[in-house]
């Protein structure tokens, strides 16, 4: 496996969890899928359907996410909102994301080392 792919595998483990917590609170405005993902790429979060859908699926039936079909245009789709629960946990990812990223900056870095 060569150095760009080991990066990639670690870049996408550290992702993962920030793909949840970034839908919780985009989702506070209703959207729908393909909306979402173009929204997850242009805000730094690249995420492919074959991994939000699921995801979204996953979140409904865990109750932090609401759906509901609007037919109102010629393609019906699927909206999803984030619930109460939703924004609780939201509010709880995001407060323990930001101390991680305090602990983080609080350690050396490569600069420091030399």
């Amino acid at each position: 496996m060569s150095e760009s792919e080991i990066l990639e595998t670690h870049l996408q483990e550290l992702r993962r969890g920030t793909i949840v917590l970034a839908c919780l609170r985009l989702l506070e405005t209703p959207g729908y899928g393909y909306g979402l993902l173009e929204e997850l790429g242009g805000r730094g979060f690249p995420t492919d359907a074959n991994t939000l859908y699921p995801l979204l699926r996953r979140l409904e039936k865990q109750g932090f996410l609401t759906s509901e079909w609007n037919t109102d245009e010629s393609r019906p789709r699927k909206f999803y909102r984030t619930s109460a629960a939703g924004l609780r946990l939201a509010g709880a990812l995001t407060d323990d994301f930001r101390a991680i990223a305090v602990a983080i900056d609080a350690l050396p870095d490569s600069d420091d080392q030399h």
